[in-house]
């Protein structure tokens, strides 16, 4: 069996748990102080057996560097998820190149991903998106600039956009 190393990071937004794969890779990442509760995130092809880390080396250093301020510092830390589609692959792709401080609509996301129509299959993108924060779901907003919805909390994505300096209407 697999096994996923798994780690707490403090943050001003909250405790920030992260499940990596045996190659470093993110698998799971959320705004939670129990990492096992991303389990069920996780496609089932990727899940293991979890192991608590006090750090996941790179992983933990993207972290700790965005939060000091280098935003780009997470955009090159490898994320791992499946799914049964190709849009929804394709689409989590498209969020990691969203740039921080420069947040989409659903609509401007939806035409990103190469589907303009398709703004309900990348709201659903943003939702099942297990990799929080590496794959910057926080980044996509209502049409009219509202925050929308956030799995980890409305705060939550008002701190990340705010940190990345987008303040935006709740």
């Amino acid at each position: 069996m697999t096994t996923l190393d798994s780690t707490v990071i403090d943050t001003p937004a909250g405790p920030l748990s992260v499940l990596a794969g045996p190659d470093g890779a993110v698998r799971a990442a959320g705004f939670t102080a129990d990492p096992a509760s991303l389990v069920p995130l996780v496609h089932p092809g990727l899940r293991g057996a979890l192991r608590e880390r006090a750090d996941l080396g790179p992983v933990t250093a993207a972290v700790r560097a965005y939060l000091a301020g280098d935003l780009a510092a997470i955009d090159t830390v490898p994320v791992e998820q499946r799914t049964g589609g190709a849009f929804m692959g394709h689409a989590w792709q498209v969020l990691r190149d969203v740039k921080p401080g420069d947040p989409v609509t659903y609509t401007g996301f939806a035409a990103l991903a190469g589907r303009p129509a398709a703004v309900r299959a990348a709201a659903a993108a943003c939702a099942r998106n297990a990799a929080a924060l590496f794959v910057p779901c926080h980044r996509v907003l209502r049409t009219d600039g509202t925050l929308g919805g956030y799995r980890w909390g409305l705060d939550v994505k008002k701190w990340l956009l705010g940190h990345e300096g987008r303040v935006t209407a709740s």
